[in-house]
């Protein structure tokens, strides 16, 4: 009797920790979300991959359920959503899409709008549009008590920690500025090269021309200069007739 007890209880304990789990696993999409009722409609919102790194693809989450807590499966095109960083300036427009097919795949309710973060940080997610004639315009801003930020992959990454694009396009724009200087410089030195070559060269042309035309000048005196004058012989003296 007491073994069957013992039995029971284990079961029941086994049973408790079994539904314990169910249940955590089953709110796991929302652990990281924001929720909220937006009229008449409940919005759970967030990143689809958590924790969000950037250089990597993710999106914004969208749970839709109406009042009586049914997911909603025919959104339409009607809502959008414009995601923007936290340090301010224009953010990007995106278009919500099922990430389901009803009895197929995929969480019923679930909409995802796709994008890459390339800075860490803060971002918000405004909703804007209709649901079934509903206005909505909220805004869902990442934080300790909403969902996560961005984080920087560096400091997960294992064995070699290599540097996200974002970081790369950063030094590559400290370095532009020396680089533009160091080709300016070259190409300076390459453009007085090769002004002193084409002055050597036109000195070497005026050289050989002055040594042609010396030359050339030479050769005509040299020609025109007269022969060697012819002897004459001195006229016989007459004899004088007294003789």
């Amino acid at each position: 009797m007491m073994r069957r007890t013992a039995t029971i209880a284990g079961s029941t304990l086994l049973g408790a920790v079994m539904a314990c789990s169910l249940l955590v696993v089953g709110a796991a999409p929302a652990l990281a979300h924001e929720e909220r009722t937006v009229g008449t409609y409940h919005f759970a919102v967030g990143f689809g991959s958590e924790p969000a790194y950037t250089g990597q693809e993710n999106s914004v989450q969208l749970l839709l359920h109406d009042a009586k807590d049914n997911p909603v499966t025919e959104l339409g095109d009607t809502l959008k959503v414009e995601v923007s960083y936290a340090s301010g300036g224009a953010g990007i427009s995106l278009s919500l899409e099922p990430n389901f097919e009803v009895g197929e795949f995929g969480i019923p309710g679930d909409y995802r709008a796709w994008f890459f973060p390339t800075r860490p940080g803060d971002y918000t997610f405004h909703f804007t549009g209709t649901i079934n004639g509903q206005s909505v315009d909220e805004t869902f801003t990442s934080s300790p008590t909403t969902f996560s930020n961005v984080g920087d992959p560096t400091l997960v990454e294992f064995p070699a920690k290599d540097p996200t694009a974002a970081q790369v396009a950063t030094r590559l724009q400290r370095e532009l500025p020396r680089i533009r200087t160091a080709l300016e410089a070259e190409r300076t030195r390459a453009d007085d090269a090769a002004s002193s070559a084409r002055t050597l060269g036109i000195v070497g042309i005026v050289v050989g021309a002055l040594g042609l035309a010396t030359a050339v000048v030479a050769l005509v005196r040299g020609r025109r200069r007269p022969g060697p004058a012819t002897a004459v012989a001195p006229a016989p003296l007459e004899t004088s007739a007294r003789e």
